[in-house]
């Protein structure tokens, strides 16, 4: 986004977050618990707790505008726009302000179809945005056609410093909504010194209108420009669809004034990031979802913002509700799963992606994202399976493809069949050299197995280098330093990455170790104890008590492990 445009929206974005941070209100008859309770809620983006605890705070004190201002927000954010709107009449009509009311009735009166009632909420004042009440203004004429005071409207949205390829953009939407397809084209072919930038939304849209005026080679030429490595279901319809030479269902494009606003207001929740926080932005999104509830776009918004917010279960109702019809079903069943996967319900994510690779199965990234969630869930002969899958559809050029050969690598490693493994890590390096991921993954492993160190040490050295608050990375070099029995040279970066993961099992076990081989066994017993509290799986702790009783020397002849000693660096190259 513009300076210019960021400077426009940022009074906008200002009052809507003070929204969430205003100060408690004076109960008459006080339930300052629902209220705090709502209050915080509201703070950590969890709108469907806020609103249940603001219907309680309101039975309290009903009249506290305050109190009515945070409980329509957070009614919006859980999408019950009506009973937002309502709200926010009762707290304009007792003369009070607030912009996220003016969003609510403002969607309530696009839904309804009521342009008049548009053009007087802005006409009194109770506006969302400069952009927006523009937009909203502009599809207003439209809905009423009145085609030139719409187009009129638009301009003065394209006049307006930093917003024109917003303006742009909805005028040759509403051009097509118009059917003047030609005059669209136009501006979707201007160049981007006339102040025209496109986006993906709008470059799907130009080649619908390319379609539709039996333009395919002009199609055919800009799909391959900008798209040509998309394999996404929406760019292969799309694709099918010129080769064929046929009009390609589209389901994002704007065909109504409502869907209009709905993309106004859908296109804000992401012109936004980095300026508001997602608990915010989820209104935006939210509204565009009751305005043009079909639309799958607005969905999609919706849902990523409630990952975003950690609210996983809300995510995954959301991302369901786009229809298998859509060109986006695949993205949004990809999101339930993910979404799913967050919420740690691993099974589910599996399910939803296996019927996904039984109605889609030419679409390798589902099995990527399969064999992630398997390999969450240690399956790892499920994951190097759908690994395989994933690497099978994918081209030898695919950027992704290093990715996948690390984490085939992985599960190989996991099995214990360390030759295939070494030979995707080393596949993975070459596709992407000095990958600090990789590097610290292979050089570990190598140290761990006994082999290669100085190799090892060089990778894990380049890893840290590159990424120095990386405490998986770091506890790996000082584990190396004491491979190679350097126990004073590994104290220094284990215990940074005890610091940089002051939470990891694996971590102060190391730190123990470290600290009893260079004599400092109080505190060695003290990481032990510390490891223990983090509860590791039972071989790992049972070990570890055995080093608090005896050591860990007499431990590592126990198990038959040879302690690291100076002379190691010698024996393992």
């Amino acid at each position: 986004m513009n300076l210019s445009l960021s400077s426009r929206l940022r009074s906008t974005v200002v009052i809507a977050v003070a929204v969430l941070s205003i100060s408690a209100p004076v109960f008459a008859n006080p339930n300052a618990g629902a209220y705090l309770a709502a209050r915080q809620a509201g703070i950590e983006g969890d709108y469907k707790a806020a609103s249940e605890y603001f219907q309680n705070a309101l039975i309290a004190d009903p009249q506290n505008q305050q109190l009515l201002e945070q409980a329509l927000t957070a009614f919006m954010g859980t999408g019950q726009v009506e009973s937002a709107a309502e709200m926010g009449k009762s707290l304009i009509d007792a003369g009070g302000n607030s912009q996220v009311a003016n969003m609510a009735i403002m969607a309530q009166a696009v839904k309804s179809g009521q342009w008049d009632a548009i053009f007087g909420q802005l006409e009194a004042g109770h506006e969302v945005g400069p952009l927006l009440d523009g937009l909203v203004q502009a599809w207003a004429f439209v809905g009423k056609g009145e085609n030139t005071q719409a187009l009129e409207s638009f301009d003065e949205v394209i006049d307006t410093p930093g917003l024109a390829p917003f303006g742009q953009h909805h005028k040759a939407m509403a051009l097509t909504v118009m059917g003047d397809l030609e005059a669209a084209d136009a501006i979707y072919s201007l160049p981007p010194e006339d102040g025209f930038s496109p986006t993906r939304g709008s470059v799907l849209a130009h080649l619908q209108i390319l379609c539709r005026l039996n333009e395919y080679d002009r199609a055919d030429v800009m799909l391959s420009r900008i798209f040509a490595s998309d394999t996404g279901p929406e760019i292969s319809t799309m694709r099918d669809a010129i080769a064929n030479e046929e009009v390609p269902p589209l389901d994002s494009m704007v065909t109504t004034p409502e869907e209009g606003v709905a993309f106004a207001f859908e296109s804000l929740s992401d012109v936004l990031k980095g300026e508001a926080n997602a608990s915010y932005l989820l209104l935006y999104a939210q509204a565009a979802r009751y305005i043009a509830p079909h639309g799958a776009q607005a969905h999609l918004a919706t849902a990523r913002l409630l990952n975003t917010l950690n609210q996983y279960d809300a995510a995954a109702q959301t991302f369901a509700q786009v229809a298998t019809s859509s060109d986006a079903f695949q993205s949004a069943e990809m999101g339930r799963a993910d979404a799913l996967r967050r919420a740690g319900r691993l099974d589910q994510a599996i399910e939803v992606l296996s019927q996904l690779t039984r109605s889609a199965p030419e679409q390798p990234m589902t099995y990527a994202s399969m064999g992630d969630i398997y390999r969450q869930k240690g399956d790892y002969q499920n994951a190097n399976s759908a690994y395989d899958a994933a690497l099978r559809g994918f081209g030898e050029a695919a950027p992704v493809r290093w990715w996948l050969l690390y984490s085939r690598g992985i599960t190989y490693e996991q099995m214990n069949k360390w030759d295939e493994a070494e030979a995707d890590f080393r596949a993975a390096l070459e596709l992407n050299p000095n990958n600090p991921s990789v590097l610290n993954y292979l050089g570990y492993s190598l140290v761990d197995r006994g082999m290669k160190y100085d190799e090892a040490l060089g990778m894990i050295e380049t890893a840290a280098e590159a990424r120095p608050n990386n405490g998986a990375i770091i506890d790996s070099l000082a584990w190396v330093y004491f491979k190679l029995g350097r126990f004073e040279e590994a104290v220094t970066p284990m215990e940074r990455a005890a610091e940089l993961e002051p939470n990891d099992s694996l971590i102060s076990d190391h730190l123990g170790d470290i600290y009893w081989m260079v004599g400092r066994e109080t505190e060695a017993k003290f990481q032990w104890r510390r490891a223990l509290s983090f509860e590791p799986d039972e071989t790992t702790a049972e070990r570890i008590r055995r080093k608090l009783e005896i050591g860990l020397v007499a431990v590592n002849a126990q198990d038959g492990v040879e302690t690291p000693s100076i002379e190691v660096a010698n024996d393992a190259n």
